[in-house]
């Protein structure tokens, strides 16, 4: 849930679909985590001018309190942390944890597809066996 308060505090509102898109998850999984902030009342849906069958999720004043609220506590306690590291060393350990995240994804994407093609390209090769 958090991770969608983020989405929707950096970029605005957006359709379940793109919120999952940004998250890489599923538009099925988002819908819960979207209900449940509903609930809770830190989101809301709205009717999307763009698409009138789809609505967009946008924050509450309550529900960016909150994010904004979370951020800060963050932002504190990683202040207190690796102390003894200069900014600069923790400017290069940010950039090689942002390279291994978008490598890892890049290469998930690639396994992903490669097994979709794999399975894909099995159920043709069998489709021809069965030929005479």
């Amino acid at each position: 849930m958090r991770a969608v308060l983020e989405v929707l505090a950096q970029h605005g509102p957006a359709t379940v679909p793109a919120i999952g898109e940004r998250l890489d998850l599923a538009r099925q999984g988002v819908q819960r985590h979207i209900n449940d902030l509903i609930e809770r009342g830190h989101v809301e849906s709205r009717t999307n001018p763009e698409h009138r069958r789809s609505v967009l999720i946008t924050l509450t004043e309550t529900g960016s309190d909150l994010i904004n609220r979370v951020g800060e506590e963050e932002r504190q306690h990683l202040s207190q942390m690796a102390q003894d590291c200069t900014d600069q060393e923790i400017a290069a350990a940010v950039k090689v944890l942002q390279a291994l995240n978008r490598d890892v994804r890049r290469r998930a994407l690639h396994l992903h597809h490669r097994h979709r093609g794999d399975a894909h390209g099995q159920r043709v090769r069998d489709l021809h066996l069965d030929q005479p």
